[in-house]
């Protein structure tokens, strides 16, 4: 048989003007034709996917019952102290309905974003929030002899640290890989970065946020892969670090010592933890009624911030601030959640340090309310009443909201699809190939 040569297989772009082109002899692989098509076919599918089909529906339901929770108690916890200031019972309840507008609109902005932007802006982000700590420490206003706000308070950039130190690790330990746990590479910027945000915090004093931020960034650097013996070095240069504090500041010793001895005996612990404790003694399983919580009025201080658990367990009982809990639980298993299914390593560390930075506030927040921590001014995540505190938690949730979406539409694109089957070391050789349709003997022919 004499060789015959092969006939070229035709593609549309070969062909010219509006003439149709002719039937292909030798079928184009099924592989080739999604990869030559993917990008437009995968802009299609992305304008497909609309906002709310991308969208994580049960996040959303978690973080609005948190919020409405923290309207009515706010609502509960101000309404006398507002009407004898401002003449409104009202006042200070718009005034946080306006902050968790502002923080709703960063929120869904946020989520808009790729979050992949983040990566590319965690410098600039930590710059931002180092530059803000030093200008509060020279221009901030001086409240309860700490300097913590700016902006006739209300922008502490405490609060903005948090977030930006949790982008930056994200960014930072997820391009190390395998060199977290080098000493030149892994520990030593860590402790050095770590060291600067949270001494610029300690200094204000705000000793409070200073935990959360190096809590929250040692919990990242060991779930992105340091040794265990990097994290004991760190656990026992914080106890050092502690002590060092105590020393310097009276007041963290004197809360210290009152929560010791209110171990054993409950009438020695501090002013406010006795007053929380009454509080939850009053409220028993089911509360006193919304509203109708006595010591909001006179005793408990900051009842619309710090010690608004108590209230919540005065006026709705153990029932009540069981429920506050479930919700924290499932906050932290669905951004959990989010994580685990994220699409590259920093998507999911970037989620997995918002779910343990809102966990760590609520955490410290509940602890003291209920003796288990000394006192600290960290207020109860979307629940509180708050300006930036409230503003910047939304933000966090925008961006792992973001997370899902971008998990969502990469699980839609055809890339995604083509890449699990792609590949093919099947073959006698053991390499990599394509893989391809299979195809009988017939299908040489013409494809009618």
């Amino acid at each position: 048989m004499s060789d015959q040569p092969l006939q070229q297989p035709q593609f549309i772009d070969d062909v010219l003007g509006d003439n149709l082109p002719a039937r292909p002899l030798v079928r184009t692989p099924r592989s080739a034709r999604m990869v030559a098509g993917a990008e437009p076919i995968t802009k299609t599918i992305e304008r497909r996917l609309s906002f709310i089909n991308t969208i994580d529906k049960p996040m959303l339901v978690i973080i609005a019952m948190l919020v409405a929770l923290g309207l009515m108690m706010v609502y509960s916890t101000t309404f006398y102290w507002s009407d004898s200031e401002f003449g409104s019972e009202v006042a200070l309840l718009l005034r946080h309905a306006g902050n968790i507008g502002l923080g709703l609109c960063v929120m869904m902005i946020f989520a808009l974003v790729d979050y992949r932007v983040f990566r590319r802006l965690s410098i600039v982000i930590m710059l931002m929030a180092i530059s803000f700590l030093i200008a509060v420490l020279l221009f901030g206003d001086r409240t309860f002899g700490a300097r913590r706000a700016l902006i006739n308070g209300r922008f502490q950039p405490g609060e903005f640290s948090e977030l930006a130190i949790i982008i930056y690790m994200a960014a930072w330990l997820g391009s190390k890989s395998t060199r977290i746990r080098s000493l030149a590479y892994g520990f030593i910027p860590f402790v050095v970065l770590v060291s600067i945000v949270a001494g610029l915090v300690i200094v204000q004093p705000d000793i409070s946020t200073a935990a959360v931020i190096a809590a929250t960034s040692l919990t990242m650097f060991f779930l992105a892969g340091a040794d265990l013996r990097q994290i004991a070095i760190a656990g026992i240069a914080a106890v050092i670090l502690g002590v060092l504090m105590i020393q310097v500041f009276p007041y963290a010793g004197l809360r210290i010592t009152s929560w010791a001895a209110g171990l054993t005996d409950f009438t020695q612990t501090n002013y406010q933890t006795q007053q929380a404790l009454s509080a939850f003694f009053a409220g028993g399983w089911t509360g006193v009624g919304l509203g109708l919580g006595r010591q909001k009025f006179l005793n408990l201080p900051a009842p619309h911030t710090d010690s608004i658990f108590a209230v919540i367990g005065e006026e709705l009982g153990v029932v009540g601030a069981a429920a506050v809990l479930a919700l924290y639980v499932l906050f932290m298993i669905r951004a959990f959640q989010i994580a685990r299914r994220a699409p590259d390593p920093f998507g999911a560390l970037l989620a997995t340090g918002i779910a343990i930075w809102v966990a760590l506030k609520a955490l410290l927040n509940i602890a003291v309310m209920t003796a288990l921590l000394p006192t600290t001014g960290v207020p109860l995540p979307f629940i509180s009443y708050g300006g930036s505190s409230l503003v910047v938690l939304l933000a966090g949730v925008g961006i792992l909201l973001s997370v899902h979406r971008g998990t969502v539409i990469r699980k839609n694109t055809p890339e995604r699809r083509s890449a699990i089957a792609s590949y093919d070391r099947g073959g006698r050789d053991g390499r990599t190939r394509l893989s391809r349709v299979s195809r009988s003997r017939g299908d040489d022919r013409p494809i009618s």
